[in-house]
């Protein structure tokens, strides 16, 4: 199967999948394509140096996000792409996108949805004094933040915890539980049934002998 990874910055998580790639731990899942609205992305320099095709849209080369999109549809048919995958990408999805490519977009979040949305989940989690958070990854619907729970890692947070401590752990069960949901997606043990995600048993070979 076929993945593209789109990337504003670090690209952390895009390595944790690059890595998890490396080690046939994808089950037949390949990262093709990692494309960036950030030409400066550290997360480019990680692709290349995995080999992996790049590509920059630049969010200031086009004038509405509808274009933007289009652009980014495009690109994804050109390399046959089948399942996308977000990791750390600052753009907000339009409805053209999410249409084209419904129930093939995963995303993740630093915390336990549908606990602390947005982009500040890990400050918010440690302001309001949660003793637990995590990361969630989940497909992707119109709703920013939304869609089927995929899985989930809870994250202690304790008392010393900074933002730089519990951010720290919390990539770490990021890194963890991200390549571990785009394998099942490929397995195809992903099933949504009333907005809830089922995860069908892996299948075992039979002796026949």
């Amino acid at each position: 199967m076929n993945i593209a990874v789109l990337v504003s910055g670090n690209g952390s998580n895009l390595q944790a999948i690059s890595d998890a790639d490396k080690k046939n731990e994808l089950s037949g899942g390949k990262v093709l394509l990692v494309i960036s609205d950030n030409p400066k992305a550290f997360a480019l320099e990680r692709a290349k140096k995995s080999g992996i095709k790049t590509v920059v849209l630049e969010k200031l080369a086009f004038q509405t996000r509808e274009e933007y999109d289009e652009a980014l549809i495009k690109t994804l048919k050109e390399n046959n792409i089948e399942l996308v995958v977000l990791a750390g990408f600052m753009r907000i999805l339009t409805e053209r996108f999410i249409d084209e490519y419904e129930n093939r977009v995963l995303n993740i979040h630093p915390a336990l949805l549908p606990s602390f949305k947005g982009a500040n989940g890990i400050k918010d989690a440690l302001k309001e004094g949660v003793k637990i958070t995590g990361v969630t990854v989940h497909f992707v619907e119109k709703e920013v933040d939304s869609g089927p729970v995929i899985l989930q890692k809870s994250v202690r947070v304790e008392e010393n915890d900074t933002l730089d401590s519990l951010e720290e752990k919390i990539h770490r069960a990021e890194h963890e539980i991200y390549p571990k949901a785009i394998r099942l997606f490929v397995e195809g043990r992903l099933k949504i049934e009333n907005k809830i995600v089922k995860i069908k048993e892996e299948r075992k070979d039979v002796d026949k002998n």
